[in-house]
């Protein structure tokens, strides 16, 4: 072991972490480091250097990023030695990792860019293509309405195409949704923690939102029954499949339960399945249970790709159809029609479905990558997911973790967010964003020694 190995960084400018890569590789390519040597401990390192142990990780993460080193559990970090100038890749100057932006991960073996290069080309050599570059019926033509009637009833059961719609993302549905059956003033029920656009949708509107407790497996049924009770809702909303933040599943007993209550009270469901095509194996939704008084949205922003802007809408009947194609038209007029045909191309020949399939096999590495990176914390996790819900340990306040990780070039969602109420101290880590897997081990690796240490013994990183 090189417990001898000094590096001299203070004549170094920008950020430490770098200059301490910099004096590696140096030492690396004139063979005072020869390969298969270990590397000093990065506490000891840390204390030698005068700097941030966080520093010194965030050090040798990025050299193992670029192929300086190889870590082992248990072992150290140890020299890989010298790589040619072809193959090296240059530190990320700014050394950020996004885990805000809550999108599905883009891997090779879904192969986007192909699929969408290849269905474009074929789009506009068919006949009535120039059609589709025309305005088309704020509910969607009837060939992309009828695709996402089959694409829906893989897990809906059945749909006529009347009660099925396609618009131009979930967001732009949200608020349609609520502008056709909610006045200002009314109440709408909500999870405790929710999603921060719905939450943006119902303020605009002047909506009353109701928190509603939810425990490991989601929404309470029994506290929704004496919100029902109290508050008199005119609807709920929920993402009942991989819940945005906290990613409880609500199991098929209790969407009955849900289903049962809100039938009772005259209540609405509004059903956010963002995430519902990604398990293999997720309950039916509640709009398989009780279609006649749940509007139910599927995006494709959450497991494929939020560039196409496609969500898919099954409503509770012909009268409401008609009420949503009018919010919608009055709110975004249209769905892309390239990209909504470009969709339904993929359901016809299976395409999207295997797009789904990669993205749910990548989700799953990712939360093995996370599971071993944040080992012994306070973790809510879906397998098929891309991101977790992670309470932090005392004496962290959420606050001044916010800032911390910020200083580390990492951003994270914090509860606030998502509280309808008091904010617990956890955060959201979102897993998609990143561009591969050295770069999300790296990132949370940051945030988990970042996590086992108090906030004191960790100061500012410059």
């Amino acid at each position: 072991m090189m417990e001898t190995w000094s590096p001299t960084i203070a004549g170094d400018v920008g950020p430490k972490y770098l200059a301490i890569v910099k004096a590696l590789a140096e030492d690396i390519r004139a063979g005072r480091l020869p390969p298969g040597v270990r590397l000093p401990p990065q506490r000891a390192l840390a204390k030698h250097l005068n700097v941030d142990l966080t520093t010194v990780t965030r050090a040798f993460n990025e050299a193992r990023r670029t192929g300086l080193i190889d870590a082992t559990a248990g072992r150290g970090s140890f020299v890989r030695g010298p790589t040619p100038p072809t193959e090296m890749r240059r530190p990320d100057p700014s050394g950020s990792v996004d885990f805000s932006m809550n999108m599905p991960p883009q891997p090779v073996t879904a192969r986007l860019a192909e699929r969408m290069e290849a269905g474009l080309s074929r789009l506009a050599g068919s006949p009535g293509f120039l059609d589709r570059m025309q305005y088309q019926d704020s509910a969607g033509n009837m060939a992309d309405r009828t695709a996402a009637a089959h694409w829906l009833g893989g897990r809906l059961g059945p749909l006529p195409v009347h009660r099925v719609l396609v618009a131009g993302g979930a967001q732009v549905v949200l608020a349609a949704v609520l502008a056709a059956i909610l006045k200002p003033g009314d109440a709408l029920c909500v999870p405790a923690l929710t999603y921060p656009g719905l939450r943006m949708a119902a303020e605009r509107r002047g909506i009353r939102l109701i928190p509603v407790p939810c425990d490991a497996d989601g929404l309470d049924p029994n506290a929704f029954l004496e919100s029902c009770k109290a508050e008199r809702p005119r609807a709920l909303y929920l993402v009942p499949t991989i819940d945005n933040p906290t990613t409880a599943t609500l199991p098929p007993a209790r969407r009955g339960q849900i289903a049962e209550v809100a039938r009772s009270h005259s209540v609405a469901v509004i059903e956010d399945d963002a995430y519902g095509a990604l398990p293999p194996d997720a309950p039916a939704p509640i709009a398989s249970l009780a279609g006649d008084i749940t509007w139910h949205i599927a995006t494709l922003s959450k497991c494929v790709s939020p560039g196409l802007r496609i969500a898919y809408v099954a409503v509770p009947g012909t009268n409401e159809a008609v009420r949503l194609a009018a919010e919608l038209r009055a709110i975004n007029m249209m769905a892309s029609p390239l990209t909504a045909a470009l969709a339904s191309q993929w359901i016809a020949d299976g395409e999207l479905d295997a797009v789904v399939a990669a993205i749910r096999q990548e989700n799953g590495r990712r939360q093995s990558v996370a599971r071993e990176a944040l080992q012994g914390l306070d973790v809510q996790a879906h397998s098929c997911g891309h991101h977790l819900w992670l309470r932090l340990p005392e004496p962290w306040r959420r606050g001044e973790f916010g800032a911390h990780a910020r200083q580390l070039g990492l951003s994270v969602i914090l509860s606030d967010a998502f509280a309808v109420g008091p904010a617990p101290e956890a955060i959201r880590v979102s897993l998609g964003a990143a561009p591969d897997a050295e770069t999300l081990r790296y990132g949370l690796s940051l945030l988990a020694t970042l996590l086992t240490h108090p906030p004191g013994a960790i100061s500012t990183v410059v």
